[in-house]
């Protein structure tokens, strides 16, 4: 099936489950978004990644299976504030996560920075051993990153700003004055409501809603942000709906969303305001509980960093062993591995989605 009747079926399967509250603007959003460039495509695509990824790397279907993220990329790392209010950094979206051979998720990840990358930045030699290097450590020790007496070096990249911290509440209220300067503004249903008061510190808090466009492959689905005041200081919580992981879609398999035991597993410090309820996805947003984006280009270039990427691999590592123990399996499985084995299949995907996207180019023309 080509790209474009592919997009159709899946975006027929998404309205389905949603039962047709799609959010057709954030489609046309995504659309574009598909056009910009062959990272940007990747994100977009989980759905067709999980179709396709086995048969253009068949080696990789006879790996180990674990909990894993599914939809990794650069951008699915970020910052939060865990329950004893430690800056923490790590992955921080499991909208995809199933049960997978545990490769897929460190393939993907190296693909991802491949196509965000040019040659000058960094080789996809360097990428793919850093991120397996990290990984391996990752199995031998895994442990979360509380950015408070370790890891200062990642503090340093990643906390927010004095300046930033005031733009992005500045936002915030600029879009919260248009709201109360409206008539009747858009409610979220009345189960999202319940939701957000009980995701708030004090039930007398009063929140204003608005609807949200953010991400990339998530768009299309209804996303809510409730912004209020509690003590004297502003809050916010954003509502995302969920589906079933696109993986479960192309393979079958349990259907049951797995996000909170991925999230809050045996390695992680988990932050305790993101939880799923049911088909729904709460969470906190502040300016240090926020994703890293490639689109700001200090990101960028932080996220190409080959100890960061070092990093990653280990974040992954101690998510994947965060659930069931499968430490000598996953030692064994590299082990038995190939020389090269990594980089051929990360070229190999890079390659595809390179293709994909220039299709998808072509035929909107």
């Amino acid at each position: 099936m080509g790209i474009r009747a592919a997009n159709r079926d899946y975006e027929n399967w998404l309205a389905a489950r949603l039962d047709g509250q799609i959010v057709d603007d954030d489609l046309d959003k995504k659309h574009r978004k598909m056009h910009e460039s062959a990272f940007a495509f990747l994100r977009a695509t989980y759905w067709r990644w999980s179709e396709t990824i086995f048969e253009i790397c068949p080696d990789l279907a006879d790996a180990p299976a674990v909990l894993a993220v599914g939809d990794t990329h650069l951008e699915n790392f970020g910052t939060w504030r865990d329950a004893e209010g430690r800056l923490i950094w790590g992955v921080n979206d499991y909208d995809e996560a199933a049960e997978m051979p545990y490769l897929l998720d460190l393939v993907r990840l190296a693909a991802s920075a491949a196509l965000a990358a040019t040659p000058q930045q960094i080789s996809l030699k360097a990428i793919c051993k850093n991120l397996l290097d990290g990984y391996r450590r990752g199995i031998e020790a895994p442990d979360a990153f509380v950015l408070d007496r370790q890891h200062i070096w990642l503090r340093t990249r990643f906390v927010v700003s004095d300046a930033d911290r005031a733009v992005f509440w500045q936002k915030i209220e600029n879009r919260y004055h248009d709201m109360l300067a409206q008539k009747h503004p858009e409610q979220p249903p009345g189960r999202w409501r319940e939701l957000f008061a009980r995701a708030v510190p004090d039930a007398s808090i009063t929140l204003t809603y608005w609807r949200r466009s953010a991400g990339s492959g998530s768009l299309g689905r209804p996303r809510w942000l409730g912004y209020g005041t509690w003590r004297s200081g502003p809050l916010l919580r954003e509502a995302k709906a969920l589906v079933p992981s696109s993986w479960t879609r192309a393979h079958g398999g349990e259907k049951q969303l797995r996000i909170n035991e991925i999230a809050r597993a045996k390695y992680r410090a988990p932050d305790p305001w993101y939880k799923a309820n049911g088909n729904v996805l709460m969470r906190r947003l502040s300016p240090n509980n926020r994703k890293i984006s490639v689109e700001d280009r200090h990101d960028c270039a932080q996220l190409l960093h080959t100890d960061l990427l070092w990093a990653m691999g280990r974040e992954l590592a101690a998510v994947h062993l965060g659930v069931r123990d499968r430490r000598d399996a996953l030692q064994k499985d590299l082990a038995g591995r190939k020389q090269r084995w990594f980089r051929n299949n990360v070229e190999t995907a890079a390659e595809f989605v390179t293709g994909e996207f220039a299709a998808w180019k072509k035929s909107a023309k």
